[in-house]
């Protein structure tokens, strides 16, 4: 999601700055030209953080500006396919809603947030679940995936992101804990199953095994019995 990366790029400094600080100025000129702006393969620019090297000036003819390669720091938000990501929902809308995943808003398809059938309220803007009755509203943390990606150049705003909760592991944070809970609940109660069984059993073959010292003890009376006869 957000990477750090080294560019490079050609910065021009204007005349009337020539004579200030070359770092100071090729940092600002970067910062004002890039961060903000999308490139579909590198991401959004989100800081210049660092210079690490600046070449050596060249002119252009019919520029009085002074063009320098320079090597720097960025981080950028690159969203990718099938990323999980956590976010906060900004809007509830008929459709679905849209969550705010760092400086872009995906949108949670309303088909994307559940297996249930889902009612919109628009009033309490907010989505609810009609068998479980859960609720989703504006503020809620979620966390989803990644499933579509439409990266809009000129205006980063109009970008599309396509998200899904349908998955394990997926949902309002929320969903995610009492799921959790449920399921350790459910373990212990199988733990505690399995411990009586074993009790059982261990009961069972205490029953079984004093059957057999009876039968031998009977036997053994039988043969001693037995042995008194023949020698009379």
């Amino acid at each position: 999601m957000y990477i750090k990366i080294q560019a490079v790029d050609d910065v021009r400094v204007p005349p009337e700055r020539l004579n200030d600080d070359l770092q100071v100025v090729a940092k600002e000129i970067l910062q004002e030209s890039l961060e903000g702006r999308l490139d579909k393969k590198i991401g959004l620019f989100i800081a210049i953080t660092d210079l690490v090297d600046i070449k050596e000036g060249r002119i252009m003819v019919g520029d009085a500006g002074v063009y320098y390669e320079t090597v720097f720091d960025t981080l950028v938000f690159r969203p990718k396919m099938q990323e999980i990501v956590e976010g906060e929902v900004v809007e509830i809308v008929e459709f679905g809603a849209f969550v705010e995943i760092g400086p872009l808003d995906g949108l949670l398809h309303i088909s994307q947030i559940t297996d249930e059938y889902i009612s919109y309220d628009e009033k309490g803007a907010r989505l609810t679940t009609k068998d479980t009755g859960r609720v989703l509203g504006e503020g809620d943390k979620i966390r989803a995936r990644i499933v579509a990606i439409s990266l809009n150049e000129r205006d980063p705003s109009e970008s599309k992101i396509g998200l899904t909760m349908r998955q394990p592991g997926l949902g309002k944070l929320e969903w995610i804990e009492e799921e959790r809970a449920k399921k350790k609940e459910e373990e212990k109660e199988k733990a505690k199953k399995k411990d009586k069984d074993k009790d059982k059993d261990k009961d069972k073959d205490k029953e079984e095994k004093k059957e057999e010292e009876k039968k031998d003890k009977k036997q053994k009376k039988r043969e001693k019995g037995s042995t008194k006869k023949k020698e009379e």
